[in-house]
């Protein structure tokens, strides 16, 4: 496996499946790549912690980083790449100013919570694409709206990468269903059980069950709510529908969501 930082070094790559990250690498991170190896292409992996998407209050020098570890777990199921860019690589001149998709502005769920999150996001992912110039991308569904704004990024960008599929990768859970996230690590014994709360309330049939469970486990609820599964938007009847969930434990904050029964 080769680690580079070079954004020409990328070339002889092009046409490979693409798995964006910002490290701190957990299984859930190494599901991704090992979706992207089903692909049959290279495999790159993107390591890069992103300035554009932490707000002012979010501490961006506590993210955590270890390149060498990372780039083990990535080489161990299978990764050909670690593209670690700078930010200087990464933003030569101003961040671009792209313009988002409806999902981004629409639902008010993490677009409300993080106003700032996903035109970072989009700004980041829109240059990666450009650099790596993949023709698949694995995202994961633990960030379930983040799934749909790429997913609508690309559409809306038409040939500017117009060879170029998404995939939405399952999500992984520990044995106890708490779904897997690098913010984890920083939960207590107490508030893992706290954090249980999430994939319980997922579980509902309404959203005033799901707070219920949520309020029950002590959790500061951020959202709880039943949406049309493709808009995020109001449920419309006989469409699919997505639980989607917010909470905060102190200072740590934590999402999951589920697909609901039809």
């Amino acid at each position: 496996m080769e680690v580079i930082a070079n954004a020409d070094e990328l070339i002889p790559f092009r046409g490979c499946a693409f798995v964006p990250t910002m490290g701190a690498l957990h299984d859930g991170h190494l599901s991704l790549i090992r979706e992207a190896k089903k692909t049959g292409k290279p495999v790159v992996v993107s390591i890069f912690v992103n300035p554009e998407q932490f707000a002012p209050e979010e501490d961006l020098e506590k993210y955590p980083r270890n390149l060498e570890q990372d780039c083990e777990f990535a080489k161990s199921v299978g990764a050909d790449i670690v593209f670690a860019p700078s930010v200087e690589t990464m933003y030569p001149s101003a961040p671009e100013n792209i313009c988002l998709p409806k999902s981004a502005t629409q639902p008010q769920l993490e677009d409300a919570c993080r106003p700032t999150h996903f035109r970072g996001v989009c700004v980041a992912v829109a240059r990666l694409f450009d650099i790596v110039q993949p023709v698949v991308t694995v995202f994961g569904l633990k960030d379930y709206q983040q799934y749909l704004v790429i997913k609508q990024l690309i559409a809306q960008e038409g040939k500017r990468w117009e060879n170029l599929k998404i995939i939405g990768a399952e999500i992984i859970r520990d044995a106890d269903g708490l779904a897997m996230s690098s913010r984890n690590a920083y939960l207590t014994t107490d508030q893992r059980s706290q954090a249980l709360g999430l994939h319980k309330a997922l579980h509902c049939t309404s959203e005033q069950s799901m707070l219920e469970i949520l309020d029950d486990h002590g959790l500061e609820v951020e959202y709880a709510v039943i949406r049309d599964a493709q808009t995020l938007l109001s449920p419309i009847d006989n469409k699919p529908t997505r639980a989607l969930v917010a909470a905060r434990l102190g200072h740590i904050r934590l999402i999951d969501n589920a697909e609901l029964p039809t």
